[in-house]
């Protein structure tokens, strides 16, 4: 923008004439045209790490830094060949694990895309949902609580705009935004009371305005530090992984000190054999590709969420959803569909039935009672319907749409508001025509704490018998509020003084509607002359003449109730929050399973006179059917806080802009991506892009699988260590030669034993996942149940076949124990002949192929910590014989191929011993499915 021009100066007139638009916007090909123009209304990518330094990162981290040690120590030790082997391991798994992270952020960066930000903007006259990236200069934007603002804008109508500006001023509070010129030209654009800029959001009332800025062209665009890239803290678990790397680092160092140490002074080895030796220990022990599989495991957990339309906006909830005990969700469009039908009205005395069901305008309003004897009454009764009706839909901002070769209506704002436009059209009205007749003046704009929204009108509906009037104002909330503000009631077409009697009558009705299930509003209106436009907005609410009741329903999705049943075999708490009222709140909550009998019904004005401790009693006594209704967002982030201080993983969801702190405060957020405001997706850890309550459900499945998946590797890598472990020590306190050599150990780690271990990674949920209770937050990944499988039962196992392997090729060529231990020296120095040479190269051979075919039955043994085989399946994760497949084909290469022989030091086997090798397989998992029988007692 020019900085000659001042556009809070010109008056709203004055800005279209600048802009070049009009009050109904521009068209589509003149919007087409400045976007060719002007570009996409979006900033340029924020600088990241450079590739290079993210794959220097994979070099340089704890285990590769171990690694890189050990290579040096290999090259002064004089063994380059071992030297060169180690550090082609840190430079294979750091290409393996940058190419994984890349995948992932390629990923999530698609996923993002999704749901991308929308802006309401006026084009050919008509209110539309465009893309926030295709806004040009001259657009006209409604704003409404809750937008996040995508373009800076001059405000041309406010009513009761509150704006949040943080982001560019640092301000605390929402500030106001009006509509009128700032005189003063002398200022900056942020100091101006009559613009919103872009990154800003709307925290209360709602306003048009008219883009004139957008892209690197917006204030948010010309302050460079915003686009700063921030660097992202370490997840949970990320600070596991790490935590197990350095636990089984240090296990690797202390082991190999002990070996160097007795081969040097049990064995009496060269300080140059014991340090080699000493080095293959370290090497045997650390989990080369834990880290990558790490990371894959994740990939695929977030890629399997969005295919359930669950969007990860951060990695660390797919690990703590594993964890969450407590679900707080609101219940309009999560637990219910969101298709918000009128189907009853009431009138003093009268009852009245709205048929046809959804948006579309459909359907008839029928008068139900045996009191209209006359067709004057019947008459009276119909224009009340009217006048209430008409009311209700002047006081809305919603749209109805009906896109061309669509046979759905939609609404354009919030679905109740649509339901009402809806169901005045169905009682013969035309909203244009009552919207000429009485244009809207002024507004008193919805908020949680009013519970109310009131419209200003000037003329008259000629809808009843009232004298003519210049003004009329329409309210529509809470049938106890507006009741509260009414002092009058319309009764067969006339203005009674409200009575207390009358006043129970309509508490009774409200209750007995809502008790049904219905969402129930109260409507009064009041008229007057131009004294009404002058008075303050408490004061407009006042005095109010109550016109009745209008109750909608919207029914629970069919697949809620599966869902919350699955939550309480899981061990899930799930606690409905809403602005709702209460018998509503209830009445869903017994159709949905949320409780068994009556729920606990606790309502806001109630939680206010609850003292923290009071509170956490009731959360504590309470596990299932709690229900709070007419909550203000702030007592949300007090159940949320409570919650966490008894000790639950808790998630919550929210689609409102004052949803947000309870949104980061909970230990996962999750936010409506249909109803949802910009501000609550921003604050959540996951967006739900159906605002279904089943794929919160779906998702923790997800998390807990995740989680496990993790743990079934884990335990597959730590076995294959221990195998290799055992050799030393057999060489140790046998005196025998070692059983197997260090570039066989890596061969394993880095060749064998990667792919099914990926493939594990990918394990679908375990059938059954659901019926567990929670894991413990605090509960490690590395725990003492895992490390006792993996090095006390399977890794001893598989190093017990692989050390009979090494005896049986001994055994087999007339060599026995005693033979072999008097062998060990020239064997260890390399001065024993060709052929005792040839008959270790065989062994140490042997000792390879058990281990890996030990594996091939582990790999099936890990697939679940307490289900048999059997009950999974030998074929249910193909990923699994595809990884066995690419095992046996780099085995077989490396057993057979004469280059790989000299590098790996191998020779070829027999036939015979290859029959053996099938043996291994079914012996591991034999073994693991009787420990399981035995464990669970069957």
């Amino acid at each position: 923008m020019d900085s000659n021009f001042h556009i809070w100066t010109l008056t709203p007139t004055n800005v279209y004439k600048t802009l070049i638009t009009t009050p109904q916007g521009i068209s589509e090909a003149e919007a087409n045209l400045r976007l060719k123009q002007s570009g996409y209304n979006e900033l340029p990518e924020p600088q990241t790490r450079p590739l290079i330094l993210r794959f220097t990162d994979q070099l340089t981290h704890f285990m590769a830094l171990l690694l890189w040690v050990a290579g040096i120590l290999a090259f002064i030790s004089q063994t380059p060949e071992l030297g060169w082997a180690i550090w082609a391991v840190i430079w294979i798994n750091a290409i393996f694990s940058f190419w994984q992270e890349y995948q992932a952020e390629k990923a999530l960066s698609a996923l993002k895309k999704i749901l991308p930000s929308q802006a309401k903007v006026y084009r050919d006259g008509k209110l539309s949902i465009i893309a926030a990236r295709e806004l040009v200069s001259g657009d006209v934007m409604q704003l409404e609580e809750g937008d996040k603002i995508s373009a800076d804008a001059r405000i041309i109508q406010s009513q009761s705009l509150y704006v949040d500006v943080s982001v560019l001023t640092g301000e605390s509070l929402p500030v106001p935004r009006i509509s009128e010129p700032v005189t003063a030209a002398n200022i900056h654009a942020s100091e101006a009371s009559n613009l919103v800029f872009a990154g800003s959001t709307v925290a209360a009332g709602r306003g048009l305005a008219v883009v004139y800025a957008t892209g690197t062209h917006t204030e948010f665009g010309q302050v460079a530090h915003l686009t700063a890239h921030v660097k992202r803290e370490a997840s949970t678990l990320e600070v596991q992984i790490s935590r197990v790397v350095h636990i089984i680092t240090i296990i690797a160092l202390s082991m190999g000190v002990v070996i160097f140490l007795l081969t040097k002074l049990l064995v009496g080895m060269q300080l140059k054999e014991s340090f080699i030796f000493a080095i293959g220990i370290i090497v045997a022990f650390v989990p080369e590709g834990l880290l990558p599989t790490v990371s894959l495991a994740l990939a695929i957990g977030v890629k399997r969420m969005a295919k359930q339309n669950a969007l990860v906006r951060r990695l660390s909830a797919v690990e703590t959803l594993s964890a969450v005990t407590v679900i707080c969700t609101d219940k309009t469009g999560t637990l219910t569909k969101n298709e918000m039908t009128v189907r009853q009205l009431w009138i003093p005395n009268t009852n009245i039935n709205v048929t046809g069901v959804g948006y579309e305008p459909k359907g008839k309003v029928e008068i139900i009672t045996e009191e209209l004897r006359t067709t004057e009454a019947q008459r009276t009764r119909r224009n009340e319907v009217r006048l209430m009706l008409a009311g209700a839909a002047l006081c809305s901002n919603a749209r109805l749409n009906h896109p061309p070769n669509s046979h759905q209506w939609q609404v354009l704002g919030d679905p109740t508001e649509g339901a009402l436009l809806v169901a005045a059209i169905k009682a013969g009205l035309k909203l244009e025509e009552l919207q000429q007749q009485a244009p809207r003046v002024r507004e008193i704009p919805f908020d949680s704490h009013r519970r109310m929204m009131t419209v200003l009108l000037q003329g008259n509906l000629q809808l009843d018998d009232r004298e003519n009037s210049q003004y009329l104002i329409f309210t529509k909330g809470s049938t106890l509020d507006v009741l509260q503000h009414s002092r009058y009631l319309w009764h067969s077409g006339e203005k009674r003084e409200l009575t207390e009697t009358q006043r129970e009558e309509v508490v009774t009705a409200n209750d007995q509607l809502a008790s049904q299930g219905y969402r129930v509003l109260g409507v009064a209106t009041r008229h007057g002359g131009a004294e009404l436009n002058n008075l303050d907005d408490n004061l407009l609410e006042q005095d109010l003449t109550f016109l009745g009741l209008v109750a909608m329903i919207d029914p629970a999705r069919p697949e809620v109730a599966d869902a919350i049943a699955l939550c309480h075999r899981a061990g899930i708490q799930v606690t409905m929050i809403t602005g709702d009222y209460g018998l509503t709140a209830a009445a869903i909550a017994q159709r949905i399973g949320l409780a068994n009998g009556k729920p606990r019904i606790i309502t806001g004005e109630q939680l206010g006179h609850l003292s923290d401790t009071q509170l956490r009693q009731i959360l504590h006594k309470h596990k299932t059917g709690l229900v709070f209704a007419r909550v203000m967002p702030e007592q949300k982030l007090r159940l949320v806080e409570a919650y966490k201080t008894l000790g639950h993983v808790v998630a919550v969801t929210g689609d409102g802009v004052n949803d947000a702190p309870a949104l980061r405060a909970a230990n996962i957020g999750i936010a409506m991506g249909i109803s949802g405001t910009d501000v609550a997706r921003e604050a959540a850890d996951i967006v739900l892009i159906d605002d279904n309550f089943a794929t919160i459900v779906a998702a923790v499945e997800q998390g807990r699988s995740v989680y496990q998946n993790i743990r079934k590797f884990m335990t597959y890598i730590l076995a294959s260590n221990m195998a290799e472990f055992l050799p030393f020590l057999a060489m140790v306190f046998l005196k025998i030669p070692p059983a197997l050599v260090i570039l066989q150990i890596l061969a394993i780690d880095l060749g064998t034993d990667m792919l099914p271990a990926l493939a594990l990674g990918a394990e679908k949920p375990e059938a059954g996942s659901m019926e567990l209770p929670p894991r413990k937050k605090s509960q490690p990944l590395l725990d003492l149940p895992l490390l006792l499988r993996a090095y006390c039962f399977l890794g001893l196992l598989e190093g017990l076949a692989g050390m009979g392997g090494f005896f049986f090729v001994w055994w087999t060529n007339g060599y026995n124990m005693t033979q072999l231990q008097a062998l060990s020296a020239s064997i260890l120095s390399h001065s024993a002949n060709a052929a005792t040479m040839a008959i270790y190269h065989q062994a140490t051979t042997m000792t390879l192929a058990v281990i890996v075919a030990c594996q091939d039955g582990n790999v099936f043994a890990c697939r679940s910590e307490r289900f048999s085989i059997l009950r999974l399946g030998f074929f249910t994760n193909r990923l699994i014989w595809a990884g066995i497949a690419v095992e046996w084909f780099l085995i077989l290469s490396i057993i057979y191929s004469p280059t790989l022989q000299k590098i790996f030091s191998t020779a070829a086997l027999k036939p015979s011993y290859l029959l053996i090798l099938l043996i291994c397989p079914p012996l591991i998992l034999i073994a693991d499915e009787l420990r399981k029988r035995i464990i669970s007692g069957t």
